[in-house]
């Protein structure tokens, strides 16, 4: 697996989770705080967390297609860019995982 498939998972992971603390951030303040401007900034805030969200779904099914993960590993990783910070903590436990399975790797090509 490349390290680019890895790395765009990553960046995606992270401005989903931001957009996503925005969005959350910005509903508190439309119907909680009764804020003005928040619904325009919830407006503008939900509607690229969404059509971002649709590239994280495509970027995270690709890793776990190409790191061959079970179906409810790959479920778990789609479904974090819907929790507030969730997809941080996602993010952090799969890049560890697949760093050092790829480090693992790394020698036994080297000695073939």
């Amino acid at each position: 697996m490349k390290k680019s498939v890895l790395t765009r998972y990553r960046v995606m992971a992270y401005v989903t989770g931001v957009l996503l603390v925005l969005l959350t951030l910005g509903v508190i303040a439309k119907y909680g705080l009764h804020i003005d401007g928040a619904d325009t900034f919830t407006t503008f805030v939900g509607i690229a967390h969404g059509w971002l969200y649709v590239i994280y779904l495509i970027f995270a099914f690709d890793l776990g297609s190409k790191a061959k993960w079970p179906v409810a590993k790959q479920l778990w990783v789609l479904l974090a860019g819907t929790v507030p910070t969730a997809a941080f903590f996602v993010e952090r436990k799969v890049s560890r995982e697949l760093e050092a399975r790829t480090a693992d790797a790394a020698p036994a090509v080297a000695k073939a």
